[in-house]
Formats: C-alpha cells, structure tokens, sequence
C-alpha cells in the first residue's frame, strides 16, 4: 500500500463513480420527462420551468441518497450499497410521484404516471446495480485493503475478529503489546499502511496517537467512554485557550419534548396502519399453539424505571421454565415457527408502539434491557447505567450499527454516541437506518453457543480489568 500510486485519488473516484450514476439517473428522468410527462399537463413546462423540475427532482434525489447513505461507495459493503441506493431511488420517485400528479391535476392519468415512474425506478436501481458491481471490483483492485499493524492492551475484545468481515478494507497483519519497548512498537508501525490501536491505556495512546500525526499515519483506535463524552463536548471561545464544555445532562427539556410529540405522532400511526398485520400475527400465534399472543416482560428505562414492555410472543410458552434469561441462540428449538419469521422481520416488535404511546420508551433510543441485565452489566461494568439517562427505544443507534450478538460494552459505547450527539435529524436518520437494515441477515444474527461463551468471559474479563486504576484504563 506504501507504494500504491492510486491511493491519494482515492476519494476522487468514488465520487466519480457516484457523479457519473447521478447523472445517468438524471438522465432517465429528463428523458421520461421531456418524452411524456411534461405533456399530461394542459399547459407544458418550457425553458425554466423545466429547469426547475431537474432541480427538484436533483436536491429530492440528493436529499433520499444521503439520507440513506447511498453515497458510501468504497465504505459501505456491495449489499449495503445497492439496498441504500435503491430505497432512496424508490423514495425519490414516489416523491416526485405525487408532485407531478399534482401539477398534471387529472386523476385520469394517475395509472400512466405510475408506469412511467415505475419504469423511472426500474432503469435507475439497474444502472446503479451495475456501477456498483463493476466500480467496486475495479475500487477492489485499485485501492487493495490497508495493511494494518494492531497495538494491543491487556483486554481481549476479538477486534481482530470483528475487522475479518471487511476484508475488502483492512488486513490485520501482525499484532504487537503495546507494553513492548516504544521503539519496537515505532519500528513496527513503519513498516505497515496503518495502526489499529486495541482498547491501549491512555497514556500509551497519547504517545503512539502523537507519533503517528507526526510521521503522517493512518490510525484507528477503540474509543473509551471519555472519548466518547469528549466527542459531544462544545467549544468555548471566551479566552486565549482553547477550552471544551461537557454538559453531560442527557437531553434538554426542549428537546424530550418535541421527542415526546414525535413519539405520540409516529406511535399512533404507526399502531394505525400495522394494525391489519398485527391482527394476522395475533391470529397466526394463536392457532399455532393456542398460547398467549403477547409476551410481557419487565425492561429498564429512564433513569432506571421499570415497565413492562409488550411483544408478540415468538416462543414456545415457558420458554425461560427457571426465570433465568437464557439468550435466543441460532437454529434455537424454543422459536416457534411463526416466531422464526416474526422476528426475522421483526414484526415480533411492533406491539412496542403501544410501549410508546404510554410513554414508556420512544421510537429511538437504548434499547431497554431486563432487570436482571442491567444489574449483571452493571456490576461488570458500571458505565452501563449511562444509557439510562434517557428513555429505552424501539430502535437505536446499538441496533442499527450493532448485532443482535453485540457484546454489552460495545452496545454501551453506541448508546453513548447516540446521547452525546443527540438531535432530532439523528433519530429521523436511525429510523432510515432501521428499515434499511431489516435487509440485511446480519442485524437479526442470533448467538452461536460459542460467541455466547466468548461474551460471557469478555464481560468477566471487563469486570476484571475496571478495576484498574483511571490512568492506566481510562474507561
């Protein structure tokens, strides 16, 4: 990589690549709108007025792709990539549906319109399928993944793992102590593209973090929870010295409240229109088993408040016989076979929207964990109480970004993203993030009876190494 003369134009050929599939899907627009749609209207657009629907139709697109991180190419995997960029082709063009019916105001055409829209969603998702498959092969080529050097503490979190699913990215060559002599560890980093810094104490961080700014090199490191604090922090000019505020409150008063009437607002429609689907679960899980339709069990929330959170029930009845929490596994026996498909789907959510309704939870926000958990998490790590400092969420930043099988530490420090950089746009763009993923096998992975054993013993390994001092782990 050291010697790969097409790395400093690297960024410029994604955004080629994503230019050059922008205007072909331009194109079919302007083509579909200059052949047939601009003729439905009893007086035709002319010059500007055609100007300014390619200007609509381009700021919609925009707005759709980067809502939907369609412009991620060489950052997203292939899969990703194509399911972002076909849903925001879809949103778009169901957007500019409606507006163009509007401006055509006969009802007589509506089915033509939407043929020739379909046609427009067609022709579009088709060219990007195919830029994005032959462009990332090419990417593949060009820009081969960074060989990586890993730096590693005395925690062992399988990062190592965790990077082997995007070995189109990075290659972890050799990994190394970071309590080795530093010029070791300097001579080491010179001879790879990149250093991977491994959950290091702060202080070593700090002298690899200056070594590599200096000598220009790539780094990549776990944060902790200071850094994610630091990370929602606002800068003060009032003096000569640079000087960063924390407010570490949670959410304002303004803001719990617009979030509450999103809530109200997404919840009741949201109960209104999956109203005929729940009906058909509800019958479906009945006459399976004719066991109870709901499973109603007690989840942690703001400020560490108790409820009962409502779920359609996707076990067998008594699936936890002793009252222990006993995690949902691959291939698990205790998953009905309405269960199995309620869950992949995750329809098995939805009576959740009742949840939010009451006020319990809120559409996006840390997932809310059991009782049981919190107190296990906790004891093993005692920064799993910061999720708490706003309310549970049918959705959110760890379930989005995360697994099903995510270890809690890593859940935690998502959640702690998603408090400090809170904003309104964040939780429309989980939301979009959310329908995305139900796309994705991934999200809705189960544990394997080994990654099970592993986050057991990460988690007492955690518990283990709290206990050493701030400066040496600065949790």
């Amino acid at each position: 990589m050291k010697n790969n003369h097409f790395e400093p134009y690297k960024k410029l050929y994604t955004k080629i690549v994503i230019l050059l599939e922008f205007i072909c899907i331009m194109l079919f627009f302007y083509n579909i709108w200059f052949a047939y749609l601009n003729e439905l209207m009893d007086r035709s657009f002319l010059n500007k007025g055609n100007v300014l629907i390619l200007v609509v139709y381009a700021a919609i697109t925009i707005m759709f792709f980067k809502a939907w991180g369609a412009f991620r190419f060489g950052y997203s995997k292939l899969g990703e990539l194509i399911v972002s960029q076909v849903l925001a082709i879809i949103c778009t063009n169901i957007l500019s549906y409606f507006q163009i019916v509007l401006m055509v105001g006969n009802i007589e055409y509506l089915m033509d319109i939407a043929l020739k829209i379909f046609y427009l969603i067609l022709y579009s998702g088709i060219v990007c399928i195919i830029f994005d498959v032959i462009f990332t092969k090419i990417y593949i080529r060009l820009f081969p993944p960074y060989r990586i050097l890993q730096i590693n503490g005395e925690h062992q979190n399988y990062l190592r793992q965790k990077l082997g699913d995007r070995d189109d990215k990075y290659t972890i060559c050799e990994e190394i102590s970071v309590f080795e002599e530093m010029e070791n560890i300097f001579e080491k980093i010179s001879q790879y593209d990149a250093v991977l810094l491994n959950d290091i104490p702060s202080s070593k961080k700090n002298i690899i973090l200056k070594y590599c700014f200096d000598h220009s090199m790539r780094v990549y490191f776990t944060p902790k929870i200071s850094d994610i604090i630091v990370k929602g922090a606002t800068e003060i000019n009032l003096f000569d010295s640079p000087l960063f505020l924390c407010r570490n409150i949670g959410l304002t008063a303004e803001d719990r409240f617009i979030k509450r009437l999103v809530d109200i607002v997404f919840s009741f429609v949201g109960l209104v229109i999956t109203l005929p689907v729940g009906l058909i679960v509800a019958l479906c899980i009945k006459l399976q088993d004719g066991g109870p339709v709901f499973y109603l069990q007690e989840r942690c929330t703001y400020q560490g408040k108790v409820f009962w959170i409502y779920k359609f029930r996707s076990m067998i009845v008594n699936a936890e016989k002793e009252g222990a929490s006993c995690p949902a596994t691959d291939d698990d026996d205790r998953i009905t076979k309405v269960g199995r498909f309620i869950r992949k789907t995750r329809i098995d959510e939805l009576p959740q929207l009742l949840n939010i309704l009451k006020g319990d939870m809120s559409i996006v926000g840390p997932r809310p964990e059991r009782v049981e958990h919190i107190e296990k998490y906790s004891a093993d790590i005692p920064e799993f109480t910061y999720r708490l400092k706003v309310k549970g969420g049918l959705t959110g930043y760890a379930q989005v970004y995360g697994r099903y099988n995510t270890t809690a530490y890593d859940k935690l420090k998502m959640d702690m993203l998603y408090i400090v950089k809170y904003s309104l746009l964040l939780d429309f763009q989980i939301i979009l993030e959310t329908v995305k993923i139900l796309f994705q096998k991934e999200s809705t992975q189960g544990f394997t009876e080994e990654q099970f054993n592993r986050i057991h013993a990460q988690n007492e390994d955690l518990a283990t190494t709290m206990e050493e001092t701030d400066e040496n782990m600065d949790y």
